[in-house]
């Protein structure tokens, strides 16, 4: 479904590029939850933004490309980065980080629906038609079509982050990209909006691409996981074989510092803060916060490559019974 094709991008400052995405490479399946995960400023959002071809000023791809590809309709289609946003909202779509701003506040929420329906659609159905689609498609999804005609000043944060999920899937497209979509929203309403995504994917055999620093999240819902650090994919296999056996120092220590049921051991946190990615180290990335790293990490970058069937890890250690 999706193909990340050796992919680089930068932001262009005044003191020159900022490499914030280093040569990712992987593949994304049709029907599946894929997560993304990392700390803050590891990169997520722009791979996230480049996947959906928001490639603008001062975002610039350096080399490589996304390629997205399926069937809808009994028709085949692909399309590259470049074209990737001639198709949004039908067969490809996205959840924004902070989505609740998104909305208009001064416009109605009906309005802001149809904008989001495809010229091909608004040709065949006239506007109450799509409007009475809209209405039972909220009812699908346990939300009041008296939604319509309300503004998002009158919504709470997690309805609003609902309606957001609801625009993005309503004409069903083949991928979903959702950023950080439970970000400052209580467990409660996190817990309903995992949920519904969950429900979504299942109802319409779809793509969800979930961003998230919280591991938490990416074990309740994901079939498979990404782990990036430093601008870099360090780690990538099913979500279940990450957390029972990581490969990667890195991701050892993410998956060492969840609290478990049970487990009264003491957490602790990983040591020292990601590079600058104005100044990354020579290298592995990982290598000046890991206690494993040797003279060969800190010289030269590890390669991505397949460890294990469907596991794949930059690390020059994993041949080393010790990581």
């Amino acid at each position: 479904m999706i193909k990340i094709d050796h992919l680089s991008t930068s932001y262009s400052t005044i003191n020159g590029p900022v490499h914030v995405i280093n040569d990712v490479d992987f593949e994304i399946y049709d029907n599946e939850i894929f997560g993304i995960a990392g700390e803050s400023g590891c990169g997520k959002t722009t791979l996230l933004k480049a996947l959906y071809d928001i490639i603008e000023f001062p975002l610039v791809v350096d080399s490589g490309k996304m390629i997205l590809s399926g069937e809808k309709n009994g028709k085949a289609f692909s399309y590259e980065t470049g074209q990737i946003r001639n198709t949004w909202w039908n067969n490809i779509s996205y959840v924004p980080q902070a989505a609740q701003s998104v909305l208009n506040p001064i416009v109605p929420l009906k309005n802001q629906f149809l904008d989001s329906i495809c010229k091909e659609d608004k040709k065949k159905k006239t506007k109450e038609e799509t409007l009475k689609k809209v209405a039972d498609y909220l009812e699908e999804l346990s939300l009041s079509p008296d939604l319509l005609n309300a503004y998002p000043f009158q919504l709470s944060g997690g309805m609003r982050q609902r309606v957001i999920i609801a625009l993005a899937t309503f004409m069903s497209p083949n991928v979903v990209l959702a950023d950080e979509p439970t970000t400052a929203l209580d467990v409660v309403v996190q817990r309903g909006i995992l949920m519904m995504l969950m429900r979504l994917q299942k109802q319409l055999k779809n793509t969800m691409v979930i961003v998230s620093h919280d591991m938490g999240v990416h074990y309740q819902i994901t079939d498979r996981m990404g782990i990036m650090y430093s601008g870099k994919l360090v780690e990538l296999g099913k979500t279940e074989d990450i957390f029972e056996k990581p490969l990667h120092p890195y991701t050892k220590m993410l998956v060492g510092a969840l609290p478990r049921v049970g487990d009264k051991s003491q957490k602790t946190g990983i040591p020292g803060r990601p590079p600058a990615l104005t100044n990354p180290p020579e290298g592995c990335r990982f290598a000046p916060r890991c206690q494993k790293a040797t003279d060969e990490c800190r010289k030269t970058v590890p390669k991505f490559h397949e460890v294990e069937p469907g596991r794949f890890a930059a690390c020059h250690l994993l041949n080393d019974t010790t990581v």
